[in-house]
């Protein structure tokens, strides 16, 4: 075989693609960077805050150690990514939740890193778009997990009084302090099929009710039947919807040209991407 005609660009983005319908399969889910990956325009993401550093707050026994593998086995420095990117040409807030990471529980980097995402939209009057994921607060933190329930919620009502768009993806599980608080603000809730969705579990309801549950209560589909969703969207399908729902709410915003996609497959960051694709890739302008 001729040597000169195999791109490597194109072994690793194959190599990703092949991932990503693991993962989509896998009992774990799709992973944030992956996601990320697949929802925005090409190249067009740029992480914000990741530099917020880990804290032991109320020093747990053992919380550091465990810190150390839940970064070791994502690759992440914390349970949430946030950044700029654009769908289809639209920009936004985008902050994505990753349950691998002790189950996407909330602490204070959590709900540090969604508050700026929340204050970043609407500082730029940008939407704001949030795949929640969570097990509920993180016990090694105590109160300072807690806490994070109201700054969130806090945030959220600043950018909602301001006029600002949110937009909330629920996936499978979104329950605890998330759902009771920024997971069930948004002007459209969307939710993956079959994902739970939920405050305490069916098992702990049905011990203090005394009562046997429906039959696939806190489903998706069942918080559809019942208004909590307005809509379930299969994984393929979000980058559609999605840009159709911030076309259809967004009308101050209007892409000058259309994008050109730059393809991320090296793992390089978008800004370098960008800093030698200044010519193929155009911002959106805001009137």
């Amino acid at each position: 075989m001729d040597s000169k005609k195999i791109n490597p660009l194109n072994i690793v983005k194959n190599i990703r693609q092949r991932r990503f319908v693991r993962e989509i399969n896998a009992e774990e889910g799709l992973s944030a960077k992956n996601r990320i990956y697949y929802i925005v325009d090409k190249g067009s993401f740029v992480e914000t805050n990741k530099k917020l550093k880990f804290s032991n707050p109320i020093e747990f026994p053992e919380y550091e150690d465990k810190y150390k593998k839940a970064v070791d086995k994502t690759n992440m420095n914390e349970a949430v990514i946030t950044g700029i990117a654009s769908i289809e040409g639209i920009k936004c807030v985008l902050a994505v939740m990753d349950k691998r990471f002790f189950m996407a529980s909330m602490g204070r980097v959590v709900g540090e890193k969604i508050t700026a995402a929340v204050e970043l939209a609407d500082k730029r009057k940008l939407p704001l778009i949030i795949y929640c994921a969570s097990g509920g607060a993180r016990m090694q933190e105590g109160i300072f997990s807690l806490m994070q329930m109201a700054k969130t919620s806090a945030a959220i009502e600043r950018f909602s009084s301001n006029g600002g768009f949110y937009i909330a993806v629920l996936t499978n599980p979104t329950t605890g302090g998330v759902t009771a608080s920024f997971a069930s603000l948004a002007d459209i809730t969307l939710a993956e099929p079959k994902a739970l969705i939920g405050f305490a579990g069916p098992r702990v309801i049905e011990q203090t009710i005394g009562k046997k549950l429906p039959e696939g209560f806190q489903t998706a589909e069942y918080l559809k039947e019942h208004g909590f969703v307005d809509e379930i969207v299969p994984i393929k399908e979000q980058r559609e919807v999605i840009a159709r729902l911030l076309r259809l709410h967004m009308p101050k915003v209007a892409p000058v040209k259309t994008v050109k996609h730059i393809v991320n497959v090296t793992g390089n960051s978008a800004k370098r991407l960008l800093s030698f694709n200044k010519r193929s890739y155009t911002q959106l302008k805001v009137r």
